[in-house]
């Protein structure tokens, strides 16, 4: 049969000007795979999974990703391959052996979901932004998750922590650089020991700490509360410990990354301008940088210097404070008594390095005091949860690390010291909130 040159005209304009085609399915069997021209959306159009490159060259690296479907500054929140690119753009997205499978052009596997169990499984890309692997007859059973392997990117529903019974780990790690999505050098990791709180990491090094969550927000994240249209959830349990976020507001896109050059960003697309505002970032100050100030050393970024040391402390290394290097922190003016001593009360204040803390969650504050008294070892003490009024207990032993004064919001933190360093009259005011 003759195909007329109209027909012919037709079909060629639509490969040239059209060379992706999006399939009408949000989920794949093993009957059917995607390539590079081909992409995956979600239900209700909000997400796309798809091949893409790091740049316009032919000898490019090119990976599978997901971005949102509808916002047109392309911005990706999942890379597969992430670490294992393809050398060209000949690959096949497919369910082999009930896996999700990522082959080259030679049709070996560059990346798998890796998984041991199911017999008729489903790939899916939901409105969430979750790819998820599950049986065909379950919807609800996922087997495996894009949520459970983040990139850079924390979007809202997904969980930032640990699973305690597979010690699964869900943290963020930076792209290389904003043309190269393989893992950088920065990583937004939960920590459970102690009372949790997430740290930025520079490869080996911590530069950000949030402090730990105190039942409304991380107590050095006191503006988190301002943010309305979000909804803060914290889980610890046998089970887990994670934090997460979900969305109050309709139509709202927010997103949670670590940058490749370290900078922790929450993001929200602004459709009028057709841009993505920054509402939040860190660190964003000198007293963000961790242990600005050293052990027991106070930082204030809204005085110069910044550093300080509380009441009963004198700086460790003069010569080097006076040249505002406030690293060594500060140290005792008088050797602790134990059953003697007092406690200093600071307010308003980023609570101290926690993953060598103490943390019983069913003690009073009044306790909390009396079990730290007892232990020689302990420095300071604090409630875990600052709701209804204050209940919990977290007991310090050894330095204080990372401490920062807040203009508003923080928690009260209760300092150890030898008692002719506080005085009666600050002795008397620390007594009376703590019975209060």
């Amino acid at each position: 049969m003759r195909v007329s040159n109209c027909v012919l005209l037709f079909f060629t304009s639509l490969v040239i000007f059209f060379p992706t085609i999006s399939l009408s399915l949000d989920s794949l069997t093993a009957t059917n795979s995607i390539t590079n021209d081909q992409t995956l959306i979600s239900s209700g159009d909000v997400f796309e999974l798809g091949f893409f490159s790091s740049g316009s060259s032919v000898s490019d690296k090119w990976y599978v990703g997901i971005w949102y479907k509808n916002i047109p500054q392309r911005t990706y929140v999942w890379v597969a391959n992430r670490d294992n690119p393809l050398s060209n753009s000949s690959g096949v997205f497919k369910v082999v052996d009930q896996n999700i499978v990522l082959l080259d052009q030679n049709q070996k596997p560059v990346w798998s979901s890796n998984i041991t169990k199911g017999s008729n499984t489903v790939v899916e890309l939901l409105d969430s932004g979750n790819l998820v692997l599950r049986e065909a007859e379950d919807p609800n059973n996922y087997l495996w998750q894009s949520f459970d392997f983040p990139t850079d990117t924390l979007l809202p529903d997904m969980k930032l922590g640990w699973d305690l019974n597979t010690d699964l780990d869900r943290y963020l790690t930076s792209w290389r650089s904003p043309a190269d999505p393989s893992s950088g050098n920065f990583s937004l990791k939960l920590d459970y020991q102690g009372s949790p709180e997430y740290f930025l990491w520079d490869n080996k090094q911590i530069e950000y700490r949030s402090g730990p969550w105190n039942g409304v927000t991380f107590s050095g994240c006191p503006n988190m509360k301002l943010l309305d249209f979000l909804q803060f959830e914290f889980v610890t349990n046998q089970d887990e410990v994670t934090y997460s976020y979900s969305v109050t507001t309709k139509n709202l896109f927010p997103r949670l990354i670590v940058n490749p050059t370290g900078v922790l960003e929450r993001l929200t697309w602004i459709p009028d301008t057709e841009q993505w505002n920054q509402y939040w970032y860190a660190p964003k100050d000198q007293c963000d940088h961790y242990q600005e100030c050293g052990p027991y050393g106070i930082c204030d970024a809204n005085a110069s210097p910044v550093c300080k040391c509380p009441r009963g402390f004198e700086p460790k290394n003069l010569q080097a404070w006076n040249l505002r290097d406030g690293s060594d922190g500060c140290m005792r003016k008088t050797n602790l008594e134990c059953m003697g001593d007092k406690f200093l009360h600071l307010r308003n204040v980023k609570l101290p390095e926690t993953t060598t803390a103490f943390v019983d969650r069913n003690i009073s504050l009044k306790d909390c005091r009396d079990l730290c008294l007892k232990n020689c070892s302990c420095t300071a003490y604090a409630n875990a949860d600052i709701r209804n009024g204050g209940t919990g207990c977290v007991i310090w032993v050894g330095e204080l690390l990372d401490i920062r004064e807040l203009p508003s919001g923080g928690q009260n933190l209760f300092v150890r010291l030898a008692a002719s360093d506080l005085g009666k009259f600050h002795f008397l005011l620390s007594l009376i909130f703590t019975f209060l």
